[in-house]
C-alpha cells in the first residue's frame, strides 16, 4: 500500500474584528485568505477506471472545500458572539454576511473551526493530513492531523 498526499489552494475574501484586542486588529478589516488542504489515501488501483491512480479527484475536492468552507466564509464579516449586542445589530446593517462564531476569529481559530468541518466532509478512503491559512503573504496558522489525535 503507497499513500500520497495530494493538495488543493483556494483563495476567498473575508473581514472580521477581534473583541477587546489591545491593538489595531481589535477594529474591522479584511484579508485575502490562503487556504492549502492536504489529503492523505491512496490511489485507486483499477486499471481502465477513469479514476484510476487518484487519491481522490481534485475536482471533488475542490467542490466539498468550497461548499463546506469558501462559500460561507467568502465576503463574511466574522465576530466573536462575545460583542455586545449593539454591536451585532450594527454589524448585521452593515452586511448581508455576517457570521457570529463562540471563538476569537484568529488565523489559529479559524483553522481549527475549518479542520473540524472538513473532516466530516471527505470520503471515508481519504483522510485530513493538514491545511495551512494564510491570513497575509508572511503569516499563517498550520493544522496537522498527527498533532491533533
Amino acid at each position: 500500500m503507497s499513500l500520497i498526499r495530494v493538495t488543493r489552494k483556494f483563495h476567498f475574501e473575508m473581514a472580521h474584528a477581534l473583541y477587546q484586542y489591545d491593538g489595531i486588529c481589535r477594529n474591522i478589516h479584511g484579508h485575502t485568505y490562503h487556504l492549502e488542504v492536504t489529503l492523505l489515501g491512496e490511489p485507486k488501483s483499477e486499471p481502465g477506471h477513469p479514476k484510476d491512480g487518484m487519491v481522490i479527484d481534485f475536482g471533488l475536492l475542490k467542490e466539498l472545500v468550497q461548499d463546506n468552507v469558501v462559500k460561507h466564509f467568502d465576503h463574511a464579516l466574522v465576530v466573536n458572539s462575545l460583542f455586545p449586542d449593539d454591536h451585532i445589530e450594527a454589524f448585521k446593517k452593515g452586511t448581508e454576511r455576517l457570521i457570529t462564531v463562540d471563538f476569537q476569529p484568529t488565523t489559529e481559530n479559524l483553522l481549527l473551526h475549518f479542520a473540524e468541518i472538513l473532516q466530516q466532509a471527505f470520503p471515508s478512503n481519504v483522510s485530513l493530513f493538514s491545511m495551512r491559512l494564510f491570513e497575509t503573504s508572511n503569516s499563517y496558522a498550520e493544522w496537522f492531523a498527527t498533532d491533533n489525535p
